[in-house]
């Protein structure tokens, strides 16, 4: 079987053996990529010391007919984000950024979208951006690349206008006028600024600024990422400091 090669981040690692290592790793061309670096662990091999957790890399590997694991050949390192080392809120959220991608993707399911919003999120971190505002803009492009993207213009029940009282589900698929919300045990009430901004953040401005917005938006968008994980990010209370 011929090598593929690939543009990745490396989102997870555990150690196999002595000297072996697998690795999870989100790439540009195929997605999520889960493979096995024999050898990993020496000083001396054709790692190039790119397993570090948030490292970018340039990798070789071989892909499993059988469904296994696949076989890495080759990681060079492209780029890393030391910053992140030392501002532990920013290493938080980089975290974050890497479990979301570790959990709620699935094998081989390309996405470059998400590929370059997590280097971009990784890079903003690194320059100083706000945690929160960058792990916001990040799972507004998550939930939108995996096919989640809150209906926020109307009712996500009945198709009614919803401008002043509103709620949100993530059950439900977006916002929900007030006749509907009351059926809706995941419901979150937002206010009408809170209502405004989000709709006004998933509308794409950048860069993401929650603003006083951000005691509303940041649970509503966690129960909504919790929803589609099917569980709430571990990460996810360190982010938001709760």
């Amino acid at each position: 079987m011929p090598a593929e090669q690939a543009l990745a981040l490396v989102v997870r690692g555990t150690d196999w053996s002595e000297t072996s290592r697998i690795t999870t790793l989100f790439t540009r061309e195929f997605g999520k990529v889960r493979a096995l670096a024999k050898g990993g662990r020496r000083l001396k091999s054709n790692f190039d010391c790119a397993f570090d957790l948030l490292s970018v890399c340039r990798v070789v590997f071989l892909r499993k007919a059988s469904g296994g694991l696949d076989l890495l050949t080759e990681a060079r390192l492209e780029e890393q984000f030391p910053v992140l080392r030392n501002d532990l809120p920013a290493l938080y959220a980089g975290y974050y950024v890497a479990e979301l991608l570790a959990d709620g993707t699935q094998d081989y399911d390309p996405h470059p979208a998400l590929f370059a919003a997590a280097l971009d999120t990784l890079r903003g971190l690194g320059e100083g951006a706000n945690p929160q505002d960058a792990a916001t803009g990040f799972e507004l492009v998550w939930l939108r690349e995996l096919g989640y993207s809150p209906r926020l213009d109307a009712c996500a029940t009945c198709g009614g206008g919803v401008e002043s009282r509103a709620a949100f589900s993530p059950a439900a698929g977006g916002v929900l006028c007030p006749d509907c919300a009351a059926a809706a045990a995941d419901r979150r009430w937002l206010t009408p600024a809170g209502l405004a901004a989000f709709r006004r953040l998933a509308g794409g401005d950048t860069p993401v600024s929650l603003g006083p917005a951000a005691g509303e938006l940041r649970p509503a968008l966690g129960q909504a990422v919790s929803y589609v994980l099917g569980r709430r990010p571990r990460l996810l209370g360190y982010v938001d400091g709760r």
